[in-house]
């Protein structure tokens, strides 16, 4: 696998609720975390004195960042009702070369900024909500 291009790291929402995806407009810089949390079971009987992790247990997490240029289209509308209504609809994250993530998440965090004499800029961070999925590219 040769070198990518980050520009094709995509985040897609789900617009209606109906499967349909659109790349959420303006990003200039996106990212993912995985994150799974391990159970300790070491004990005086571990051997050697070494840690032991319970397998399969703790809770697994996904993070999503993004940040970019407003642009008001149809995308950052619905970041933004999403982040007042709480909801939790399913998201895309398309990673070059390697799959397409999908499942909930919830919008946690956006944030707007600008410059007397530059553009208007967006930040943005979603939490996983439930089980996601991988298909490989």
């Amino acid at each position: 696998m040769g070198a990518q291009n980050g520009k094709d790291l995509l985040i897609k929402v789900d617009m209606t609720g109906d499967g349909q995806f659109q790349t959420i407009a303006g990003l200039r810089a996106t990212r993912v975390s995985f994150n799974a949390e391990s159970v300790d079971v070491t004990s005086l009987d571990s051997q050697g004195g070494w840690r032991e992790l319970l397998s399969g247990a703790g809770v697994k997490s996904a993070s999503i960042s993004g940040a970019g240029v407003f642009r008001d289209a149809s995308t950052d509308e619905r970041a933004r009702q999403l982040f007042f209504d709480g909801d939790t609809p399913d998201f895309q994250v398309v990673i070059p070369d390697f799959g397409v993530v999908e499942g909930q998440f919830q919008l946690s965090s956006i944030e707007y900024a600008g410059t007397h004499n530059g553009e208007a800029t967006y930040e943005l961070s979603l939490s996983s909500a439930g089980a996601l999925s991988f298909t490989a590219l």
